[in-house]
């Protein structure tokens, strides 16, 4: 489904990512953890296309390079992390946008399938009551939940999740990543999550690459890695004694 060839990215002589490579099947999802800087955001941005890059990436076989952004924002879409809102639409219409690579037209033309569409996306997460509400008027778990209905109704192969947990409260990191990971099931989709949380990480998919300063440290399950001291490598402290830790302290209520 998607095949990633020795890419490599360089900002002027500093290599941000060395010659990484995987593969991923329709519906397998995986988890990149790593320090702040290895590279985990830069390699979605190579995924998109929107950075210049050495190697090649394939999605269906097809080199990304040849595909038309219109033609690739159908197969990978992404969801990140909340960020100033630079625009004062409705919920309704900030989903709609997520049917722009399905339209034929240059302008979004809001008919009924699309509506349709956009309608279902907004009861999946539950904001159907608010849909002419002003984004800029949303708190920041209604406003990722927006982002995720856009997301629902572009309905991609691909989806690509850039820290999408950060500034949100606890009860909804969790939600929101299982909810991810009971989509991707479903509908037999492939995600690439950059996560912060190991944690989450592990509960999104068992496959997890580790990146440290633009290279693959690790790649294979959460158990092996668990079971290896390459987190307490790559993030320069004990991950097992540091988690425990806070497990005694639970115990001690």
């Amino acid at each position: 489904m998607i095949e990633v060839n020795n890419i490599s990215v360089f900002y002027n002589k500093f290599k941000a990512l060395n010659n990484i490579s995987f593969k991923l099947s329709k519906g397998q999802n995986l988890s990149i953890i790593g320090p702040n800087g290895c590279g985990k955001t830069t390699l979605l941005k190579c995924i998109t296309n929107n950075i210049d890059f050495d190697g090649n990436i394939y999605i269906d076989n097809e080199n990304i390079s040849k595909i038309k952004r219109k033609n690739l924002a159908k197969k990978v879409g992404m969801l990140s992390q909340l960020m100033s809102i630079s625009f004062n639409y409705s919920v309704f219409d900030t989903v709609m946008m997520g049917r722009y690579a399905h339209q034929d037209s240059f302008l979004i033309n809001n008919n009924k399938k699309d509506i349709d569409i956009v309608i279902n996306s907004l009861k999946t997460v539950d904001l159907l009551s608010l849909k002419d509400r002003n984004i800029s008027n949303l708190s920041g778990g209604q406003l990722q939940r927006v982002f995720l209905a856009r997301l629902i109704a572009q309905n991609p192969d691909i989806i690509l999740l850039d820290e999408p947990t950060n500034h949100l409260d606890f009860k909804y990191q969790i939600e929101l990543i299982q909810f991810l990971k009971d989509w991707s099931k479903k509908e037999n989709k492939t995600i690439i999550g950059v996560i912060h949380d190991i944690n989450l990480a592990m509960l999104l998919t068992d496959n997890i690459m580790v990146l440290q300063n633009g290279n693959i440290k690790y790649f294979d399950t959460s158990n092996n890695i668990l079971k290896s001291n390459i987190l307490n490598e790559v993030y320069n402290i004990n991950i097992k004694d540091y988690m425990l830790n806070s497990l005694k302290k639970w115990e001690n209520i």
